[in-house]
């Protein structure tokens, strides 16, 4: 007789393998009906973890690097952790590698990835490397996935980032604005990303769609944070003729947007709109509008996709998972929705 797989729970229930994972450890972020739902479904099918699995997990064997510019935002340590549920429900060990300088992405490449034999694979979260140490890692075995960051030579899970900011900034046009203001630049560090380039190129692209011109004294770098972004919304203000919207690259920025506006008492949504990008775990409680990109499953197809290349079964090519733009307190008036 077959025995029944944590793949065979999760289609059961109806969720991902993570969250099957992290509602049988009783890891937080599920919510009770899921978890009860997954633990029905779980005694009914007579689903028990595999031993062998958990042996390997527990004595070191089997890992994936898992290598992240910045650990501490929220965006990565929500991949980290879907990667994290799918690897240990597998018997697979992460190791968490920082890279998020130069000096710290030559040490991966140069010395990490191709020394590490016992290593099975590496998740790249936005990880910029050449296609020349691309290929010297392929050509020694390395097996490499890469989140979000476009990565030559190397199958990619991501979204489209400039569809997305393309379709944010159409609506606050549809909404009437026509001096929309936008947060974006690098965050702190020598991070050398593309995905802010590419959210700028989609703000751009709508507002030339629509016949306007981008207006680059409104265009503030906010380094991805809620300060940087309380700090532009602060100086955008000031202006004798300030934006009446304004697109965030990040919903952290966004988040200070809202600060100033409040604490210069300009009304949000009425006289400034704020949109957001990432649907990070404050924005509904915020009422903030934003792009709600899947976070943890982009953790979870990775991992999967590794997995697939590392045990020898057929893995699809780059996979551009789908973004909806959510529309709440901060762009719509009431009864525009």
């Amino acid at each position: 007789m077959t025995s029944v797989t944590i793949r065979d729970v999760a289609h059961e229930a109806g969720v991902s393998v993570a969250t099957v994972s992290r509602a049988l450890r009783g890891l937080p972020s599920v919510a009770p009906a899921t978890r009860e739902k997954v633990e029905a479904v779980a005694a009914r099918l007579d689903y028990v973890p595999d031993p062998y699995a958990a042996h390997l997990s527990s004595t070191g064997g089997h890992t994936i690097i898992v290598a992240v510019p910045l650990p501490g935002q929220w965006y990565y340590a929500q991949v980290v952790e879907s990667v994290e549920a799918v690897a240990s429900a597998a018997g697979y060990d992460i190791q968490l590698h920082v890279a998020g300088d130069d000096q710290q992405r030559r040490r991966l490449v140069e010395d990490v990835l191709p020394r590490s034999r016992r290593v099975d694979g590496v998740i790249l979260v936005d990880i910029p490397i050449e296609a020349a140490e691309v290929k010297v890692l392929l050509d020694r075995g390395v097996r490499m996935i890469a989140v979000g960051q476009p990565t030559e030579g190397v199958v990619t899970v991501a979204v489209d980032n400039v569809q997305a900011a393309r379709e944010a900034t159409s609506h606050l046009i549809k909404l009437g604005h026509r001096r929309i203001g936008m947060l974006g630049g690098m965050p702190d560090g020598p991070t050398r990303l593309s995905i802010p380039g590419e959210r700028e190129a989609g703000f751009r692209q709508a507002i030339q769609d629509a016949g306007l011109e981008v207006d680059d004294s409104l265009v503030f770098n906010a380094n991805f944070s809620i300060g940087g972004g309380a700090d532009a919304t602060r100086e955008l203000l000031k202006m004798e003729n300030p934006p009446t919207a304004l697109f965030c690259l990040s919903d952290e920025m966004a988040a200070g947007a809202m600060q100033a506006a409040r604490e210069l008492g300009v009304d949000v949504p009425g006289v400034l709109a704020i949109m957001g990008f990432d649907d990070h775990d404050f924005a509904e409680a915020m009422g903030l509008s934003t792009v709600h990109q899947p976070v943890f499953e982009q953790g979870e197809v990775a991992v999967q996709a590794l997995l697939d290349a590392v045990e020898g079964r057929p893995y699809d090519g780059d996979r551009v998972l789908p973004h909806k733009l959510i529309l709440r307190n901060t762009t719509e008036t009431r009864g525009s929705r």
